[in-house]
C-alpha cells in the first residue's frame, strides 16, 4: 500500500469538513477513487482532488454545452459549483460510507446492480431515518444493452388491515397511522433488493451484504449529520425502546462516537446466509411479529411470508428529444412527471429560468398533473390507472390551455375541468448508481417519517417503517404532508399505498444513459426530481448548477405556490402574488442525489442542502 499522506484520495479527504472524515475503513474503500461529501447546508466540491485515473470512459454526453444561470443576488447556494467526476463509476447518495460500498463492490468486479443493492443495505445501517431493512422502495434500471426494468418493492398493507382503523370512536383521524406499531405495512426491502440482484446481478447475495455486515458488526464513526438525525429522532425512538445502538441508556450518540449495531448485523448474516427468507422466515421475522405483538401491531408471519416485489414495466416518455425511463404505479412519481413534461413540452420555448413567467407555467403544471395524481392513481392490483391518458401528450395539450398566462387557477376551479374524483415525509432516500459498462440504478428508499414508526424490532435491530398513512386513511381528507387524496388509495389488505417516489433515469438524443436522479421529500419528490432534469435540458445548467438551483412546489392542495428563501427576486414574488398565487416559503425543498454523465465522465452530487457523498473511480 502506497505512503497514505501521499495518495490523491486523502489529499482530497483533508480538504472535507471534520464530519465527513471517515478514517482508514473509508480511506480503504476509497484507495485511488474520487469523493466529494456534502455536509447539512453546505456544498462540496469534489472535483478538485479527484484524478482522471483508468481507462474505459463512457462516451461524451449528445447534449448542448451547458450554460451558466443566474440565481438571485444572495442565494445561499451560488451557482458555478462542481460536482465530484470520475471516469468509470460513480455512487451517489445521502451517506458517504454507503456510497463507498457501492464503489468496493465495482472493484470487486461487480456490476451497477450489484453496487446498488450493497448501497441499499450498507445505507440500512449508516443512515437509518431513511435507509432500511424495514420499509420498502423502487428501483429502476436501464442496462448497457438497452433494456429496462422496473420493481417495486413497496411495502403492502397487512391482511388484518382496514379501512377506518386510524379513525375513533367519534371518526376523527387519529396519529396511529405514523407514530408505533399499527402505522408499518410490510416491510419490502430486502425482497426487492434480493430480486433486483438476482435477475441483473453477477455477484452473491453474501458477496453485496459484505460491507453493510461489517459496517454494522465494527461500527463506524458518527459525522455531524448523523449525530443531528439521531438527537432529533430522541422522544420517537425511546418513547417505544428505553436503549438501542442510537441511544445507549436513553441518551443519543454524538458525533465522533462510534455506532456499532450487533443485532443489525446478526440480521444482514442470516439473510446473507438464506437470501430474502432470512428475514421474511426464521427468527428475524420471528423478532419483527414478537415486536408486532407487544405494541399491538397486525403484521403476522403469514404476511412476512407472503411478501412479493412485482416486476412491472417502467414509464417510457421523452422530452425535447431526451428520453426518460421512470417508476410506474403503485408509484405515482413516473406519471406525475411524464404529464407535467408533457404539459410544459406543449411551448417550443420556456419563460427565463427564475423570470415570473417561468414560475407561473412550472406551478401551475405541477397543480394540474397533482390534481390527477390525488385523484386517479393508486396501486393497479385494486384499481384502474388511466396510464394512456395520463401520459398523453394529446391530453397534457387540454390541459396545456388551461394556464392563463396571466392568472392563477384555483384549484377548486380546476378540479371539475379534469374530472378529477373526489399522502409521503422528507425521509425518504435516492441513491443512483453508474458503472463502467453503463448500466445505470436509480433506487428510492424509505421508511416514510424520518425514523419511520419510531418502533426499532428488538433482537434483529432495525426499524420500522409507517407507511400506512401514505393511504388515504380518511378519503378526502389531508394526511401528514397536507396530500388531499381519493378512494383510489383507500385502504384495502394487501394493497400497495401511493408513492410520490421518482426515480428516474434520463437517456440523451443517442439513446446513452444521461441522467441518473432521484429525491426524498414527499409530495415534494416529483417536483424536486423533475426541476433538476429541467435545469439540465431545458436551461442547460451543469450538474452542480441544477442541484443549487432555487425550486418551488405546487401540488393543488394546499393551493399555495411554495418556494425557497431567497431563491425567488423580491419582484418576481411580488408578480406572482399579483397573479393570484398564494406564496409559501421554507427554508429548503426536497433532497437529490444524482449523477451525470459529462465529457470524459460521470458527475455524481448529493444534495448541497443536506448530507451525502458522491465517490468514484
Amino acid at each position: 500500500m502506497p505512503h497514505l499522506r501521499s495518495t490523491p484520495i486523502v489529499r482530497h479527504l483533508a480538504r472535507l469538513p471534520r464530519g465527513c472524515r471517515r478514517g482508514l475503513p473509508l480511506l480503504t474503500a476509497l484507495m485511488g477513487g474520487a469523493v466529494g461529501c456534502a455536509p447539512r447546508g453546505v456544498a462540496r466540491d469534489g472535483a478538485a482532488g479527484a484524478e482522471r485515473l483508468g481507462a474505459g470512459a463512457p462516451a461524451d454526453p449528445a447534449i448542448p454545452a451547458r450554460v451558466a444561470p443566474r440565481f438571485p443576488e444572495g442565494w445561499r447556494l451560488p451557482a458555478g459549483a462542481r460536482a465530484t467526476f470520475a471516469p468509470r463509476v460513480m455512487a451517489v447518495s445521502n451517506s458517504p460510507e454507503a456510497s463507498a460500498a457501492a464503489v468496493e463492490i465495482m472493484r470487486a468486479g461487480g456490476n451497477a446492480v450489484d453496487a446498488a443493492v450493497a448501497l441499499g443495505f450498507a445505507l440500512a445501517v449508516t443512515w437509518p431515518e431513511a435507509g432500511n431493512i424495514g420499509g420498502g422502495g423502487y428501483a429502476v434500471v436501464r442496462l448497457a444493452d438497452g433494456r429496462t426494468a422496473a420493481l417495486d418493492y413497496r411495502e403492502v398493507a397487512p391482511a388484518g388491515a382496514s379501512r377506518n382503523m386510524y379513525l375513533d370512536a367519534n371518526g376523527k383521524l387519529t396519529d396511529k397511522s405514523v407514530v408505533g406499531h399499527l402505522a408499518s405495512g410490510v416491510p419490502g426491502a430486502v425482497a426487492g433488493l434480493a430480486a433486483l440482484l438476482e435477475r441483473h446481478g453477477t455477484l452473491s447475495l453474501a458477496q453485496v451484504l459484505q460491507p453493510a455486515i461489517r459496517l454494522a458488526r465494527d461500527g463506524f464513526v458518527v459525522d455531524t449529520a448523523l449525530a443531528g438525525s439521531i438527537a432529533r429522532a430522541r422522544a420517537l425512538v425511546n418513547r417505544f425502546h428505553p436503549s438501542t445502538p442510537y441511544f445507549p441508556s436513553g441518551v443519543p450518540l454524538e458525533a465522533g462516537e462510534r455506532l456499532v449495531q450487533p443485532d443489525l448485523a446478526r440480521t444482514l448474516e442470516a439473510i446473507a446466509a438464506r437470501g430474502a427468507d432470512g428475514f421474511y422466515r426464521g427468527w428475524v421475522a420471528d423478532s419483527l411479529v414478537a415486536e408486532m405483538t407487544r405494541g399491538s401491531g397486525i403484521i403476522t408471519r403469514q404476511d412476512l411470508a407472503g411478501y412479493t416485489p412485482v416486476w412491472r414495466t417502467p414509464i417510457r416518455t421523452r422530452f425535447r428529444g431526451y428520453g426518460l425511463v421512470a417508476m410506474p404505479p403503485s408509484s405515482s412519481g413516473g406519471v406525475t412527471m411524464a404529464e407535467a413534461l408533457n404539459i410544459l413540452a406543449q411551448d417550443a420555448a420556456l419563460p427565463p429560468y427564475g423570470s415570473a413567467g417561468w414560475f407561473h407555467l412550472l406551478g401551475s403544471t405541477y397543480q394540474r398533473a397533482f390534481i390527477d395524481r390525488n385523484a386517479k392513481l393508486g396501486d393497479p392490483a385494486f384499481v384502474a390507472v388511466p396510464l394512456a391518458q395520463l401520459t398523453s401528450p394529446a391530453y397534457a395539450a387540454r390541459l396545456r390551455a388551461t394556464i392563463d398566462p396571466a392568472r392563477a387557477t384555483p384549484t377548486r376551479t380546476l378540479e371539475p375541468q379534469m374530472a378529477a374524483a373526489a399522502r409521503e415525509p422528507e425521509h425518504t432516500t435516492h441513491y443512483s448508481v453508474v458503472d463502467a459498462a453503463g448500466n445505470a440504478v436509480a433506487i428510492t428508499t424509505t421508511l416514510n417519517n424520518s425514523w419511520g414508526s419510531g418502533v426499532w424490532v428488538r433482537g434483529a435491530g432495525f426499524m420500522l417503517n409507517d407507511e400506512m398513512d401514505d393511504f388515504a386513511a380518511q378519503p378526502g381528507m389531508p394526511n401528514m404532508f397536507g396530500l388531499v387524496q381519493g378512494e383510489q388509495n383507500a385502504i384495502q389488505p394487501g394493497k400497495r399505498m401511493l408513492s410520490a417516489m421518482s426515480p428516474t433515469i434520463v437517456l440523451d438524443s443517442l439513446g446513452r444513459v444521461l441522467l441518473v436522479a432521484g429525491a426524498a421529500g414527499g409530495p415534494t419528490i416529483i417536483t424536486g426530481t423533475s426541476q433538476v432534469i429541467l435545469n439540465v435540458l431545458e436551461h442547460r445548467m451543469s450538474l452542480a448548477d441544477a442541484m443549487r438551483a432555487p425550486r418551488i412546489h405546487h401540488q393543488a392542495l394546499p393551493d399555495s405556490l411554495t418556494y425557497e428563501d431567497g431563491g425567488v427576486r423580491p419582484a418576481v414574488l411580488d408578480s406572482l402574488a399579483r397573479m393570484g398565487h398564494g406564496m409559501r416559503r421554507l427554508r429548503s425543498l426536497v433532497n437529490v442525489n444524482a449523477i451525470m454523465r459529462v465529457p470524459g465522465g460521470w458527475e455524481g452530487m448529493p444534495e448541497p442542502r443536506r448530507s451525502g457523498g458522491a465517490v468514484g473511480y
